[in-house]
């Protein structure tokens, strides 16, 4: 049984690993394809772009390792969404041929689980387990009528592709995050935009 001083431990671990102090502050830099990109400090990774599913809302890397986190939409074998649970999390292991993994209980608990509430007909708000200050936002386009996942950061929505953890040393449980990047397409000009936020 998981103690109370454990689940702490996980939450604290879980919220630097992930986002540490993601919050919509001036911290944030911004850059589109029309600026010059922070281009500081990047991974010595070389990480691949997930390709080929059908259903993928957004990705999740990060250091040590190119094992990613795909976020995926839940439909039934009837291609219904799954209002109960609308979001798939699961893991892509690139160093086991690309294996696809579910999460374990204490990452789907303590760090990479969503949890959703629906708010109205199509539109459901997502906050990962580990830090529920950021919401996410699951709704149907009314463009290409698909579902998408939105986030406001400093006035601008993006509809989210990728979130990026860059570590550098530390340890399990403590990780030296130095930054946070959150990239999408910035919905009132369909530019590529990144958020970084310095640790």
């Amino acid at each position: 049984m998981i103690t109370s001083t454990l689940k702490k431990t996980f939450k604290h671990s879980a919220f630097l690993f992930l986002f540490f102090t993601l919050q919509v502050t001036p911290l944030f830099i911004l850059d589109t394809i029309a600026q010059a990109a922070d281009k500081s400090n990047p991974s010595p990774l070389k990480f691949p772009t997930p390709k080929g599913i059908a259903n993928q809302l957004f990705y999740l890397q990060r250091d040590p390792n190119l094992n990613t986190l795909i976020y995926e939409l839940n439909l039934d074998k009837s291609g219904n969404l799954i209002e109960s649970q609308p979001i798939l999390a699961y893991w892509i292991r690139y160093d086991e041929n690309q294996a696809k993994k579910d999460l374990s209980y204490v990452q789907k608990k303590f760090a990479y689980g969503i949890d959703a509430k629906k708010l109205g007909k199509d539109q459901f708000e997502l906050r990962f387990v580990s830090h529920k200050k950021l919401p996410l936002y699951l709704s149907k386009s009314a463009d290409d009528k698909k579902y998408h996942v939105y986030v406001t950061i400093n006035n601008k929505k993006l509809l989210l592709d990728r979130i990026f953890v860059r570590i550098e040393g530390g340890s399990f449980w403590i990780p030296n995050v130095k930054y946070v990047e959150l990239r999408g397409i910035n919905q009132a000009n369909d530019t590529v935009v990144t958020e970084r936020v310095i640790v």
